[in-house]
């Protein structure tokens, strides 16, 4: 997304990604107050110094839609009682012009606007992902004195024709908080932070996360790298977190060689109690210096760090494309009335490609790990529509029925990637591969220069190969469906299917259980049709579980029994307690785990091992 949209499955089961070219002097930048020494009612306070407006009427906007995200989210739902005043403090009159968007009479002679702003955790509902849930990697925390995670998009709007002016911004803050972010502070007070923007865009993608301090920093050939953790009840700090970091970006530092230069970048982690009005969604945003990254902090710590290696290895590959490697439609984005490129096959799917490659090329995971997330990715491409032109999809994926289809990007999107690197190794005989073709583009074009949709296709052709631009032409603006036999086989390596033993409370994406909000109570949903490991040991619908092998779980805790069940064994003994009717029962008797039939990729020709090897480790 992401948004970079990451969801852990397991979440499901318990919650029933235009501006003007004017120069501009000092005097006309944009000043920001926000105050978090002053919360009421779980609101925040910005106060906005209006510039010099020569119409008379002016309209501030709040972003409906923010890069990354590919969703329209309507921050502007989150803002509250915005007043106008001018220099002598009168109030002007304000029109609400649409969700996101307020019209201010006599904009000669306005001063000031303030506002007060709602926080997006609080309102999260089921798993992050509902019908108005903003994602919440891309969302805000307000939690006086502990807490505050501002995405500036949140807090922050434009006023129309005066997005390109520089922002000031000021937040007042409690001297035992710590704000980190990627931006510089121009002011020395621990209780007053000063950040300064070229211009609305470049505030948008610094976020700030403020708590207490808990962060570490070091050093990747030349780039500076902050850990900045939020624990709530201290199970994690950033310290215990940083060594598997260090080696994983400095193996991305590595893998990508010469094509990044940037000089900070910043890790915001948040970990959720998942209570109530906390985050629901996890996974991260990209930004071209900093990742927001948002998880349960009930996960153990192998987990914590696994899902970080994926999450935040695949928005640090953001810096490639589309931070640097973009289109029109990123360069010039509309955050109100926002026009979508083309490419999120690039954007999102070469960059998830790219966090799977870099671990295999590092040496951070076996061939057989590298060979299964590929068989899972084509697994998850065949649930959705395989038919469906990716470039159109993409073009359209605030609309349905392309918006339901986004989840794609990270599925077929990086086979795309996988295909186009395997058909430019072969080619090359293993000399050159998709990274190559990143780094041209990269110089081609670059962070300042954005290439034009409908002409991309023709200049990868052009660094590349004709059958480059045939794939791209026949399977990515096209409509027929990759057959990955066909690349597989160019490496050596062939499709099979296998019995697997599959989680124990969830088929595919529908949980067998759930939690009572009342009680916090597990129990089992009723009317559907259980898996082998229920109808065993007599588990019924409307069963209440309370232990399981003599432990108690609830709400609480249901991530430990999750985790706990994808190490039971076949046959091995169990004991659930359970409530039936009103009534506690213990059920006794054996793991019986549900099977299903997986892809596996595995090397079957020994003739293409050079080929393969140069496509792994070149």
């Amino acid at each position: 997304m992401k948004n970079t949209f990451f969801v852990l499955t397991i979440a499901s089961l318990f919650l029933s990604c235009k501006t003007i070219n004017a120069q501009t002097t000092k005097a006309q930048a944009i000043q920001v107050a926000i105050n978090l020494n002053e919360v009421k009612n779980d609101q925040v306070l910005v106060t906005v110094n209006a510039p010099k407006s020569s119409s008379d009427e002016i309209t501030y906007r709040i972003p409906k839609t923010v890069p990354g995200t590919y969703s329209e989210d309507n921050y502007g739902k989150y803002i509250e009682d915005l007043k106008a005043y001018d220099k002598k403090g009168n109030l002007l009159a304000v029109k609400k012009a649409d969700e996101n968007s307020w019209t201010i009479s006599k904009a000669k002679t306005l001063s000031k606007i303030t506002y007060l702003v709602n926080d997006t955790f609080d309102t999260e509902k089921g798993t992050g992902f509902g019908k108005d849930d903003v994602f919440s990697p891309a969302g805000s925390n307000i939690n006086a004195g502990e807490n505050f995670m501002i995405n500036t998009h949140c807090f922050v709007g434009y006023f129309d024709n005066f997005s390109a002016v520089p922002y000031q911004v000021s937040v007042e803050h409690p001297a035992n908080l710590w704000g980190s972010t990627s931006m510089t502070d121009k002011d020395n007070s621990t209780t007053k932070d000063v950040f300064v923007t070229s211009r609305y865009a470049e505030l948008v993608e610094n976020p700030i996360m403020y708590s207490k301090p808990d962060y570490t920093t070091f050093n990747v050939d030349g780039m500076d790298i902050q850990i900045c953790v939020y624990s709530p009840t201290g199970k994690y700090t950033a310290e215990s977190i940083t060594a598997e970091m260090k080696t994983m970006m400095t193996a991305q530092k590595h893998f990508l060689g010469k094509i990044n230069a940037t000089k900070k970048y910043s890790v915001l982690l948040y970990l959720s109690s998942m209570k109530e009005e906390d985050a629901r969604g996890f996974g991260a945003l990209e930004h071209p210096t900093a990742t927001t990254v948002v998880l349960p902090e009930v996960m153990e710590k192998d987990e914590l760090v696994k899902s970080m290696m994926d999450v935040v290895s695949h928005e640090f590959f953001h810096i490639v494309t589309p931070l640097t490697i973009h289109s029109k439609e990123i360069q010039y984005f509309d955050y109100n009335a926002p026009k979508m490129s083309e490419h999120l096959w690039m954007y999102e799917g070469v960059t998830e490609y790219f966090a799977n490659l870099f671990q295999i090329n590092q040496g951070l995971i076996s061939e057989d790990d590298f060979y299964n997330r590929i068989a899972e990715k084509i697994e998850g491409a065949s649930k959705l529509n395989d038919t469906m032109s990716f470039t159109t999809m993409s073009a359209n994926v605030l609309k349905q029925p392309y918006k339901n289809q986004y989840i794609n990007v990270y599925q077929k999107g990086a086979l795309i990637g996988m295909c186009i690197d395997i058909i430019i190794r072969e080619k090359s005989n293993g000399q050159r591969g998709i990274l190559d073709l990143m780094q041209k583009l990269s110089n081609e074009y670059g962070v300042s220069k954005p290439f034009n949709d409908p002409e991309l296709f023709n200049k990868i052709t052009a660094l590349t190969y004709p059958e480059v631009g045939d794939f791209l032409k026949t399977y990515v603006a096209g409509t027929t469906p990759i057959p990955y036999d066909f690349y597989l086989a160019k490496v050596g390596l062939a499709k099979s299917k296998v019995q697997v033993a599959a989680a124990v409370f969830l088929k595919d994406q529908t949980p067998y259980i759930t939690v009572n909000p009342d009680n916090n109570e597990i129990s089992v949903i009723p009317n559907i049709e259980l898996n082998v490991f229920f109808t065993n040991l007599g588990l019924k619908g409307g069963d209440v579980i309370l232990e399981i092998n003599n432990v108690a779980y609830s709400y609480d805790n249901i991530y430990d029994m999750i985790n706990q069940s994808a190490k039971w064994k076949e046959n091995e003994d169990i004991t659930v307690k359970i409530r039936r009717s009103g009534k506690e029962e213990l059920l006794k008797g054996t793991v019986k785990l549900p099977y299903e039939d997986k892809e596996k990729i595995e090397a079957t020709d020994a003739s293409k091992n050079q080929l393969k090897e140069a496509w792994l480790k070149g």
